[in-house]
């Protein structure tokens, strides 16, 4: 599985893109991107695994008085194979990569979840709750350390 940053102008005509769930995801970043700008290594990526778009993941903006967000998804025909997970640590060895004294941060609905689940097997532990503009109330995570 590799991750595949989602350009600034990306061709959505590429046959990898032809699904509903692809054409949702570049049509959300072209907004997103004029919001949060386009800077290298803190963008979303696509999925993608045997040549196909699994789900989307990334960064929700560059860093910001040393801390950075992470979000993924995985595409619902394909939940429960692992995607997120992976997708999760790679965002974490993207950002510690880029910057070893990073914090790392990310949100969930206020519930035990499959991505809670994913976050603590990732190292992340409850930190507390906040305010999201798109969850409301959320649970807030910190990375730790990624466990084997």
């Amino acid at each position: 599985m590799t991750l595949q940053p989602i350009n600034i102008d990306e061709d959505k005509t590429k046959e990898i893109y032809a699904n509903a769930d692809c054409q949702d995801v570049l049509k959300t970043y072209d907004d997103f991107y004029k919001k949060i700008g386009f800077n290298l290594p803190w963008v979303g990526y696509f999925i993608i695994r045997d040549n196909k778009v699994t789900g989307v993941c990334g960064f929700t903006g560059q860093p910001k008085n040393g801390k950075v967000e992470i979000a993924y998804h995985t595409f619902k025909q394909l939940e429960g194979q692992g995607i997120a997970t992976t997708s999760c640590k790679q965002l974490v060895l993207i950002a510690k990569k880029t910057d070893p004294e990073i914090i790392i941060t990310a949100k969930t609905l206020p519930e035990t979840n499959a991505s809670t689940k994913i976050l603590e097997r990732n190292g992340f532990e409850f930190s507390g709750m906040v305010k999201d503009e798109e969850i409301g109330d959320a649970w807030e995570w910190t990375y730790k350390k990624i466990k084997n």
